[in-house]
């Protein structure tokens, strides 16, 4: 498959880039910059401003993935623009070339507001809670919604739970192994998934959702 990643030049998107090209796909790094990748083989660099227009960002799409993966994120430093239009700009282009599959990574109860609005990160919160009901309500795309709670560096274990009903700590490697093995599983179509490190195995617990 063909695959198309936004913001590939973060945390999780590197090792994103790294398990899909291990597992023989073809995939595109789209970024303003490219610097975490150098180490990557076979992988093609667009570059990508998610500050222009729809219609530009849909220009880099010139590839035809199969998928896109949005996992770009300002880190606190420019939520309305990056992780909010920038994420709803990246949908459009995905519809202005006709490409269905689009995974969103958020942030775990980002679309329950009770959850979080008495936190600290309100207002990235409140970025994802947007961009994330723009995927559900303003488009026709086949989405998958992932919501990891507290990121850490810890190695992989490829287990992890699903749809949980608590917030919990995510092992970066973890969730971009979920990530890549989203689009193996049709079920996963429509859906919001959250997750934390866990002891079911990454496919299966795909399988169950």
């Amino acid at each position: 498959m063909k695959f198309f990643i936004i913001g590939a030049n973060g945390r999780i998107g590197k090792e994103l880039c790294n398990d899909l090209l291990e597992k023989g796909h073809v995939v595109t790094a789209a970024a303003r910059h490219f610097e975490q990748l150098d180490d990557l083989k076979g992988l093609t660099k667009v570059k990508l401003d998610l500050n222009d227009n729809a219609q530009a960002i849909a220009k880099t799409m010139t590839a035809n993935p199969d998928v896109i993966y949005f996992v770009a994120g300002s880190r606190g430093n420019d939520l309305l623009n990056i992780d909010t239009y920038g994420a709803v700009k990246s949908m459009q282009a995905a519809e202005i070339n006709h490409i269905k599959r689009f995974v969103m990574l958020s942030g775990y109860g980002s679309l329950t507001p009770s959850f979080w609005e008495q936190t600290s990160l309100k207002e990235y919160y409140t970025a994802k809670y947007f961009a994330d009901n723009w995927l559900i309500s303003n488009t026709n795309l086949d989405y998958t919604i992932l919501q990891p709670g507290t990121l850490t560096e810890k190695p992989l274990t490829g287990k992890v739970s699903l749809n949980t009903s608590e917030a919990g700590e995510n092992s970066i490697k973890d969730v971009a192994a979920v990530l890549a093995a989203i689009p193996e599983h049709k079920n996963t179509n429509k859906k919001i998934i959250s997750m934390h490190d866990g002891s079911t195995p990454i496919d299966e617990a795909l399988k169950e959702v």
